[in-house]
C-alpha cells in the first residue's frame, strides 16, 4: 500500500473532497509551460495512482493537461502524459469518459501508426483501457481505431497483441463493429494467435470468443475455413482450453454447422472434432454441453465417414447415449458410459489425428512445429 501518500485527514475514502497538498501542487506543475515540469509532474501522477483509487480520483484534474501533452513536440512528453493517463482510466469510469471527451482519440490513433514500438504499445493499452466504457465504445469506433488495431495483431510486440485482442473483444460487443473487423481482415490474425498462444490462456479465451461473434456472418466463415489450419485451431481450443474458451469454440463451430450443414461439416469432421466434442458433453460447462450435444447431432447426419468409424458400431452406439442423457441423468450411468465411450473414441481416433498433425505426439505437438512440417512439403 503507498503509505507514503497517505495523508492525515484524508481516510474518507475515494469520494473525499479534501484534496491533498501535493496533489494540488503536482498539477499545478502539468498546468506550468516548463516542459520539464510537466514531464516530472506527469511521472508523480503516474506514481500516485498506481495502486490508489483515491488519487485517481483526486488527480482526475489533470486530465486536460496530460491530454494536451499528447499533442506536444516531444516525445517524453508522449510517453510520461500516456503511461499517467493509463494509471488514471484505470478501474474508473468516470476518468475514462473524461479521457476521451478530452481529445485524447485523436492522438492515439497518431501513435497507433508511430513507428516507434513503445508509443505503439501504450497507445494499444490505453485503447484497451478506454474501451471498457460502454459510452467510449461508440466514440473509440467512430475515430478509426478499429483497422489499426487489427494491425497491432500482425505487426507489433507481443504485449501489444495481446492489448490490441483485448480492445477488440471490447470493441465486439457493438454489433455494428463486427463488419468493420471483418472488413480488416481480422480472421487470419486471430487464427494466427490462436496458433502461437496457449489454449488454456486468457488469449485464446478473447481470441475464441471474438472468432464466434465474427462467424455468424458468411464472410466470417468463409474466411475460416479459406485459412490453412483456421478450423483446426478453434478445434484445438475445444479440446485442450479453458472451460470458458472452448464454450466459445464450440459455439464458432456450431454456429458454421448450423449456417450450412452440407457446407461445413466435412471441414469441421476432418479436423477430429469428436473426441472433443464428447468429452465436453459430459465435462463442459452447461452451455458447452448442449452447444456439443447439438452439433454431434448435425454431424451425425453428414455422409463423411471417418475410417476409424463403422457404421452400426462405435459412432451409433456414442450418438445413443448422448441423445439419452438429459439434466437429470448427468451424475448416473449414462455419463459414466459416455466417459468410457470418449476414451474409446479417443483411442480409436489417435491414427487419424497423428496423420493429421504429420506424427507429432500430444506431448511435443506445437501448431507452429506442424505448421513447420507441412510448409516445408
Amino acid at each position: 500500500m503507498e503509505s507514503g501518500n497517505e495523508f492525515p485527514g484524508n481516510d474518507s475514502g475515494v469520494n473525499s473532497i479534501k484534496i491533498p497538498p501535493i496533489v494540488q501542487q503536482t498539477i499545478e506543475f502539468i498546468q506550468s509551460d516548463d516542459p520539464n515540469s510537466k514531464i516530472q509532474a506527469a511521472r508523480e501522477i503516474r506514481r500516485f495512482t498506481k495502486t490508489s483509487l483515491k488519487f485517481r480520483r483526486h488527480f482526475s484534474g489533470a486530465i486536460e493537461p496530460l491530454v494536451a501533452m499528447l499533442r506536444s513536440d516531444s516525445p517524453d512528453c508522449y510517453e510520461a502524459a500516456l503511461l499517467a493517463i493509463l494509471n488514471l482510466a484505470v478501474r474508473d469510469e468516470t476518468n475514462k469518459v473524461a479521457i476521451v471527451n478530452a481529445g485524447a482519440l485523436q492522438p492515439l490513433i497518431c501513435f497507433l501508426k508511430s513507428n516507434d514500438s513503445n508509443l505503439r504499445e501504450y497507445a494499444t493499452a490505453a485503447l484497451l483501457t478506454l474501451s471498457a466504457s460502454a459510452i467510449n465504445k461508440p466514440k473509440i469506433s467512430a475515430s478509426g481505431a478499429i483497422p489499426l488495431l487489427v494491425e497491432i495483431l500482425r505487426d507489433a510486440s507481443p504485449q501489444a497483441k495481446v492489448d490490441g485482442l483485448m480492445a477488440l473483444y471490447n470493441l465486439s460487443t457493438l454489433p455494428e463493429n463486427l463488419s468493420i473487423i471483418l472488413a480488416a481482415k481480422a480472421i487470419s490474425l486471430l487464427v494466427n494467435l490462436l496458433k502461437s498462444c496457449r489454449k488454456s490462456s486468457k488469449t485464446a479465451e478473447k481470441c475464441s470468443a471474438l472468432l464466434e461473434s465474427l462467424l455468424s456472418f458468411d464472410e466470417g466463415r468463409t474466411a475460416l475455413t479459406s485459412e490453412e489450419g483456421g478450423v483446426l485451431a478453434v478445434v484445438e481450443v475445444l479440446e485442450s482450453g479453458s472451460l470458458q474458451s472452448r464454450e466459445h469454440a464450440v459455439g464458432a463451430l456450431l454456429t458454421m454447422c448450423e449456417s450450412d450443414r452440407h457446407r461445413y461439416r466435412e471441414p469441421i469432421l476432418r479436423e477430429g472434432v469428436i473426441p472433443g466434442l464428447l468429452e465436453l458433453t459430459v465435462q463442459g460447462t452447461p452451455k458447452s454441453q448442449s452447444k456439443a450435444q447439438t452439433l454431434l447431432g448435425l454431424l451425425r447426419d453428414s455422409p463423411y465417414r471417418r475410417t476409424e468409424f463403422h457404421a452400426d458400431t462405435l459412432e451409433n452406439i456414442v450418438y445413443n447415449i448422448v441423445s439419452q442423457i438429459d439434466g437429470e441423468d448427468r451424475g448416473g450411468k449414462a455419463q459414466k458410459m459416455l466417459a468410457e465411450m470418449v476414451q474409446v473414441s479417443m483411442e480409436q481416433s489417435l491414427r487419424h489425428l497423428q496423420k493429421r498433425a504429420l506424427v507429432c505426439t500430444p506431448k511435443d505437438r506445437s501448431l507452429s512445429n506442424c505448421t513447420a512440417k507441412v510448409s516445408s512439403k
